[in-house]
């Protein structure tokens, strides 16, 4: 069976995890390793901090004894907000660290709305910085709207009505696909209903 293993920041939407193995069908295992996240906060100085190299390496011998074949950093926004380069570079140094396979759900995103043919899309989280990761993949971003909330302790507490409200108010007539790039919200038990509030493939960070 293989094994991705997941560095987490922090405690909010992990329990998506063990949901997506049983939607996986179970040939595939999910661990998840927490790293620490310092400060909770979507600003670009507190992400940074968050997905640094030490923060990373912190968490990677947990996935090491869980026997993982790739590791997966699980924090969209502390990814993008290095850019294209940047968020590369922070994937082969995990790579180097972990002596396997690693991305992040930035990259994950992008390669996910080009198999899908999405090459418009209407992405939610920290605006600017995300739009211009995507757009350095090729794909057009027609709508970006942030949710205004802060912190990744709020974002966890939300049900399926916010998530709902989240991507009807994130959806645009010309996008293909609409992106809800944020770990931290819960929407692997969602998705069926997420896509037919918009009529159009959901992209989530889980």
């Amino acid at each position: 069976m293989a094994t991705v293993g997941f560095l987490y920041p922090g405690y909010s939407a992990e329990d998506d995890y063990p949901r997506l193995e049983k939607l996986l069908g179970g040939g595939i295992r999910l661990p998840l390793a927490h790293t620490d996240i310092g400060e909770d906060a979507h600003r670009v100085d507190a992400l940074l901090e968050m997905g640094s190299a030490a923060r990373l390496a912190a968490g990677v011998g947990e996935l090491r004894r869980r026997c993982a074949d790739a590791v997966v950093w699980a924090c969209t926004s502390a990814s993008f907000v290095f850019g294209w380069e940047g968020a590369g570079e922070q994937v082969r140094e995990l790579a180097t660290t972990a002596g396997t396979s690693a991305s992040s759900t930035s990259f994950a995103f992008a390669r996910a709305a080009r198999a899908i043919g999405a090459e418009r899309v209407a992405p939610r989280d920290v605006a600017d910085r995300v739009t211009v990761f995507l757009e350095a993949a090729g794909i057009e971003v027609v709508q970006a709207r942030a949710s205004g909330v802060i912190t990744a302790a709020e974002v966890g507490t939300w049900g399926e009505a916010e998530v709902l409200r989240l991507v009807r108010a994130g959806d645009h007539p010309d996008a293909r696909a609409v992106l809800l790039p944020d770990t931290a919200l819960h929407t692997a038990a969602h998705l069926p209903a997420l896509e037919a509030a918009v009529g159009k493939p959901v992209l989530t960070a889980n």
